[in-house]
């Protein structure tokens, strides 16, 4: 990831560009925040594929936050999220279905929801400047801290270097109370609802960022 960018949390905590060599301790908050979910079922391999493809592609964003044992959360999305998974699946697809072998073999069911991420993304229509944050994650001991803030700030300042307008959202509806507070306090705004075929109700928010003269040079 070229450039680089810190925000202060406190004299014990910052928000930073991700490196490739953040991945691991990244895979390890993913698996630790959310539980149960779809991404964390197909495990560590295929956690750290999605996420060091992320950041190789040229409109990826990554960041994480860092306490005194390390990494304690992290944010990461695309400036183009129409066709986000199609390119990264084209460029590191053999990575990809080794990485799903596993899962695939303990749960054959999940082939058709596997093929469905990454299509889904190719149909959808985008505006032009729409940039997506797609994860977003801090450890069980770091939250009420400030720190999810300062990762979604980071996020958004960036995604407005790279000249994107607004940012999107999608996080689940029900049972998600503290999620959906959370994004509304900073200023998101629920779009639309929707229901996925495997039958779980989204709210999707939105965001306008301010105008940014600055250039990420990425």
């Amino acid at each position: 990831m070229t450039g680089y960018f810190m925000r202060s949390l406190s004299d014990k905590k910052s928000v930073r560009n991700m490196d490739i060599c953040d991945v691991p301790s990244v895979v390890q908050v993913h698996l630790e925040s959310f539980s149960g979910f779809f991404l964390t079922f197909l495990g560590s391999a295929f956690l750290r594929q999605l996420y060091v493809a992320t950041l190789m592609d040229p409109s990826g964003i990554g960041c994480v936050a860092e306490n005194e044992k390390g990494v304690c959360g992290f944010v990461t999305g695309t400036t183009e999220p129409s066709g986000f998974y199609g390119r990264l699946l084209r460029r590191r697809w053999w990575r990809f279905g080794l990485a799903a072998v596993l899962p695939v073999l303990k749960r054959p069911s999940i082939i058709s929801r596997l093929f469905r991420a990454f299509s889904m993304p190719e149909k959808a229509t985008r505006e032009r400047g729409r940039a997506t944050l797609m994860s977003l994650a801090v450890l069980p001991l770091a939250q009420g801290k400030g720190v999810g803030q300062a990762l979604v700030q980071t996020f958004l300042e960036t995604a407005a270097r790279r000249h994107s307008r607004r940012v999107d959202l999608t996080t689940d509806q029900n049972d998600n109370e503290a999620t959906n507070r959370f994004y509304k306090n900073l200023g998101f705004i629920c779009e639309r609802t929707f229901t996925t075929p495997e039958g779980r109700s989204m709210n999707e928010y939105i965001i306008t960022l301010a105008h940014s003269a600055s250039s990420d040079n990425r």
